[in-house]
């Protein structure tokens, strides 16, 4: 086995124990949440969104195993600090959040709408962590098949996802958190 492809597993395998330490954040953040009268929208998705996101992981490696795709240390590197880029961005929302941070769409009542780190800029900047790595994660080794597949299921849930979660952030915060420019806006 390459180097490459022994960095691109590492990289898989960080990537799918930083989801599950996610989970454990999430499950924590939902108590939290439920405990002060919290109501979750859209459970419906979740299940796929999970389905979809681990189906991701596996299919990096089996690409990149059954069908490896040459690349040179450069474009590993490249992809990688993509990655890394996404995974910074992605902290931030969890640290900015805090207690309101979930896999799920849950809000809280009586909870202000966060618009302070990087909700200044974007409505949904964990989202654009996503995006940016279901692309990028497979291409660190080349595995646009997977890429390209997983970027447009991606893109599928997560249109049903904002969707879901606007209607919820309308619901609790009125029309008027709606209407702040941001990027990323959808619905």
């Amino acid at each position: 086995m390459s180097g490459t492809v022994v960095w691109f597993v590492v990289c898989v395998l960080v990537q799918g124990a930083e989801r599950v330490v996610e989970l454990f954040i999430a499950r924590r953040n939902r108590a939290w949440a439920f405990a002060r009268g919290g109501q979750e929208f859209g459970a419906g998705h979740y299940p796929w969104m999970v389905a979809l996101h681990t189906s991701l992981l596996v299919a990096c490696l089996l690409e990149v195993g059954l069908a490896p795709t040459p690349v040179s240390w450069a474009w590993v590197l490249s992809f990688t600090a993509l990655v890394l880029v996404t995974n910074a961005l992605r902290y931030w929302v969890i640290v900015t959040l805090g207690p309101l941070w979930n896999t799920r769409v849950i809000c809280v009542p009586g909870a202000e709408r966060v618009t302070s780190g990087p909700f200044r800029w974007l409505t949904h900047p964990n989202y654009v962590a996503v995006v940016v790595e279901v692309a990028a994660l497979p291409l660190i080794h080349g595995a646009w098949r997977t890429a390209l597949f997983f970027t447009l299921a991606n893109a599928a849930v997560l249109t049903a996802r904002i969707r879901i979660e606007n209607d919820a952030l309308r619901r609790f915060y009125g029309e008027a958190s709606a209407a702040v420019p941001r990027i990323a806006e959808a619905g």
